[in-house]
């Protein structure tokens, strides 16, 4: 096996945390109306300078796990929060996060295995039951 050198080790990981730190930045762009299109990995690539295969290719090597996996799954946590706040609708929630309504829904539930609608209606049970035990004597 190869020894690789710790220089490269250091620029993979730097390249990892970057990417990260790039999706974080942007999503809070797209809920605070400065972006309104989602970034696909080749524009994480462009906004760090570097190719999208080997961007791709180092978060796949460092992580274990394509880039998409952290772009959605950054998304999800977005999503759920948004959900059971319940301020919004899940139509106002898909299309602030760029999303079209019934394509929100696929992606969603492929992630959590329930649809917006039923993850709503499972937070709000929970909420509602805490309530009712606390009042319990």
């Amino acid at each position: 096996m190869a020894v690789i050198p710790k220089k490269i080790l250091a620029r993979q990981n730097e390249i990892t945390a970057d990417f990260l730190k790039e999706i974080d930045k942007h999503l809070l762009d797209i809920l605070e109306g400065r972006a309104t299109e989602m970034f696909e990995i080749r524009d994480l690539a462009a906004q760090l300078f570097i190719h999208p295969t080997h961007l791709s290719n180092t978060i796949k090597l460092v992580t274990g796990k394509a880039p998409c996996f952290f772009f959605e799954e950054k998304i999800m946590v977005i999503a759920k929060s948004m959900i059971k706040e319940n301020k919004l609708s899940i139509g106002q929630i898909a299309t602030l996060l760029t999303f079209d309504p019934s394509n929100f829904t696929k992606f969603f539930k492929r992630f959590s295995g329930l649809t917006p609608k039923q993850y709503r209606e499972q937070m709000m049970q929970e909420k509602f039951s805490l309530k009712t035990e606390a009042v319990t004597i």
